[in-house]
């Protein structure tokens, strides 16, 4: 049965470069579109630059342009980068749009009729300077908990606390440096604490399919168990200036980003409609026959997977069939790295030369369905595309190709179809089907390298370029090169969701129509004739790879870039504009701090806390330390065994709800907030627990 599908990746914030910890994504749900395409389904992918928001605004001031002229350029370098790397969007649109505008503005009227939005007067922080009231990510300040230096206005990254902006010790505004203001402003909440919300959310996150396991059990945790409700009103305005859209009927007050950012699916959806004549109401209308998924980074499972179900629900319309969150990219076992040249932008890597559907191939063996990280190892990356694509896929067609233009003029004999290698194919093709729809690329390329090391076996056996210096054998010749051209073909359509350009010069080569996924079950006709053969892939040289990071390293040296970690659209009201340092002290106020390298000998979560996680530390000489650290957003507890990091040995012990905390570990976040998340530091190779930093 045919099926109807909508299918989405999270908004790229307007706000940066696309880099290849962005490309997971795209790459992922392009993947899983295109073989949609390939079984013959309707499959439309949508997707939109998230364009609202402060960080737009204080940007586009900072460059003395308007906010449209930024992320109209961001849009066409972000489109450009997309398409470079052969992610074939239906429509790549923008939220800063009338189509999107005009859901939002249905969606909210009609969440207010059921009496789901209300108004409330809030003291809020105002920069005196800017002369704009400060979002919580725009203000820093002292942990009221632990007194640790320049955290955030809504939680701490040390000791994991949530508090609100107000009870920052000696806050200032991120964007000025000035000491902020407290003053009152009117603003506007989604009452996603209301009984319809919560029993319709608990019901929805728990569904059977509905959400990753993982992800299914972390909104458990945030929306607690029966009779609990954890769940707080949501705000969803935000005062002028601020670039968006204004609410109507509130004049001065503006729909806070993430309310309308994923309305940005149906924006670019409704565009689409438009131009291609398609009906909108059939894919948003309750219990719709269609399908609906959304691709995200697990970062903003809270949004997808509550408030966005919530709005849509209230409000009249379907919600997602399936939320699919992934994990983040490291690059050689570690976040990306400015000063390594590891953060790299998708422009620089096109630039250097380097194939994209290099980096395609090498993110689907990697990637699973699961919201675990992937890790980009140089090293492996150059060995595995030339080992996989060139050596065993390309190298098929490569070794019998020119044999059937020189002896046969270029046409095919019959295929012996009854071929091991060719039964093989046949038999593990739904294998592999199934695979792709799961989202598990990674066994479905692993399945496909077995295949073609029959393929290989194959063509070893029949050795074409020996028969080819025997002339009473041509016949045998011409069998041999056309079955492993078949076996060639075969690969091109198992691959072509992946590989779709080399796909498509496969297809000029072999001389066939477009190929799609039930093509897997035949052989090309005797007298079939091909196109001359052009070399298909070259190997990965080296020194590209080394070029790369030397490009990114300098660039990235002289102009600071968008951060590294994310993978899907940068939650807007992260990304400070600009950076305050706290006060200076001298080196005799430095050494006091004991700065020791430790050994994590164990992790694990604390139960009751959102954020924790319980460290056992080894340092050396010291002994052992227990440590609680807000790194679980960040961090599985199994990948921190065994890792080496930097401990604070002489801060005084606090005593928690959880147990004694005895020291604090070192992470890194970004001051300007435009890298969202904490980052373990960890020492050079060499170091041993107990030694000094000093």
């Amino acid at each position: 049965m045919t099926r109807k599908i909508l299918v989405t990746s999270a908004l790229p914030y307007a706000n940066g470069a696309i880099h290849l910890g962005h490309l997971v994504e795209y790459i992922q749900t392009d993947i899983w579109v295109r073989f949609q395409k390939m079984r013959g389904h309707t499959c439309w992918y949508v997707c939109a630059d998230d364009t609202h928001g402060t960080p737009v605004m204080l940007r586009a001031e900072k460059e003395g342009i308007s906010p449209e002229v930024l992320i109209e350029r961001v849009h066409r370098e972000h489109a450009r980068d997309f398409a470079g790397f052969h992610v074939g969007f239906d429509n790549y649109y923008t939220t800063h749009s009338d189509e999107t505008r005009d859901c939002a503005n249905e969606i909210y009227s009609r969440l207010q009729a059921a009496g789901l939005i209300e108004t409330r007067v809030i003291e809020q922080y105002y920069d005196p300077v800017k002369q704009m009231f400060l979002p919580d990510r725009f203000i820093k300040g002292e942990c009221p908990k632990c007194s640790a230096a320049d955290q955030y206005g809504d939680n701490c990254e040390n000791c994991g606390s949530a508090y609100t902006a107000n009870e920052l010790k000696n806050p200032y505004s991120a964007v000025s440096g000035a000491r902020p203001e407290l003053r009152q402003s009117e603003h506007y909440f989604f009452r996603l604490s209301d009984p319809r919300c919560q029993s319709f959310l608990r019901d929805w996150t728990q569904a059977e399919g509905r959400l990753q396991t993982e992800a299914a059990n972390k909104l458990q945790e945030w929306l607690g168990g029966e009779g609990e409700n954890r769940l707080t009103d949501w705000d969803i305005s935000r005062d002028a200036p601020y670039f968006g859209f204004e609410i109507p009927g509130a004049p001065g007050k503006y729909f806070y980003v993430w309310l309308d950012a994923p309305i940005g699916y149906m924006g670019a959806f409704r565009n689409l409609c438009l131009r291609k004549g398609l009906d909108f109401d059939e894919y948003w209308r309750p219990n719709s026959a269609t399908e609906l998924y959304h691709f995200i980074g697990k970062d903003i499972l809270y949004f997808h997977a509550l408030f966005w179900p919530a709005e849509l629900e209230h409000a009249g319309y379907r919600t997602p069939s399936k939320i699919f969150a992934h994990g983040f990219l490291t690059v050689d076992g570690a976040k990306m790295s400015k000063s390594r040249g590891t953060f790299i932008t998708a422009e620089s890597y096109l630039a250097q030369g380097l194939d994209p559907e290099w980096l395609r191939y090498y993110y689907a063996a990697k990637l699973s369905s699961s919201m675990e990280d992937i890790d980009l190892n140089l090293e492996d990356f150059i060995a595995r595309v030339n080992s996989d694509m060139v050596g065993k896929f390309v190298n098929i067609a490569s070794r019998s190709a020119g044999f059937i233009h020189q002896r046969f003029a270029g046409q095919l004999c019959t295929c012996d179809d009854s071929l091991p290698a060719i039964q093989a194919i046949r038999e593990r093709r739904g294998l592999i089907a199934e695979h792709y729809e799961a989202r598990d690329f990674g066994k479905a390329i692993r399945e496909i390298m077995a295949l073609t090391d029959l393929a290989n076996q194959y063509v070893d056996s029949v050795k074409p370029w020996d028969l080819a210096r025997q002339p009473e054998r041509t016949g045998d010749l011409q069998v041999a090169c056309t079955n492993a051209l078949n076996l060639f073909r075969l690969f091109a359509i198992l691959l072509k969701p992946v590989l779709p350009a080399l796909s498509a010069r496969a297809e000029a080569f072999l001389n066939v129509a477009p190929l799609v996924w039930d093509d897997s079950a035949t052989v090309l006709a005797a007298g079939h004739a091909i196109n001359t053969y052009q070399h298909l892939m070259t190997r990965v040289d080296r020194k590209l790879v080394t070029a790369l990071i030397e490009a990114n390293r300098e660039s990235l040296a002289a102009v600071p870039q968008a951060g590294p970690q994310k993978t899907t659209a940068e939650p807007p009201e992260t990304a400070a504009a600009g950076t305050a340092s706290g006060p200076q002290v001298s080196l005799q106020d430095f050494m006091t701090v004991d700065l020791r390298i430790a050994r994590i000998s164990d992790a694990a979560p604390v139960d009751g806390a959102d954020k924790l996680l319980r460290l056992s530390l080894d340092v050396g000489p010291l002994g052992s330390r227990q440590v609680f650290a807000g790194l679980k957003a960040a961090y599985d507890p199994a990948t921190l065994v065994g890792r080496l990091t930097v401990l604070v040995a002489n801060l005084a012990p606090r005593k928690m709800k959880f147990g004694l905390s005895e020291g604090m570990v070192l992470a890194a976040s970004d001051a300007d907030g435009e890298v969202p998340g904490i980052f373990l530091l960890a020492p050079d190779t060499g170091a041993q627990p107990g030694m000094r930093v000093k």
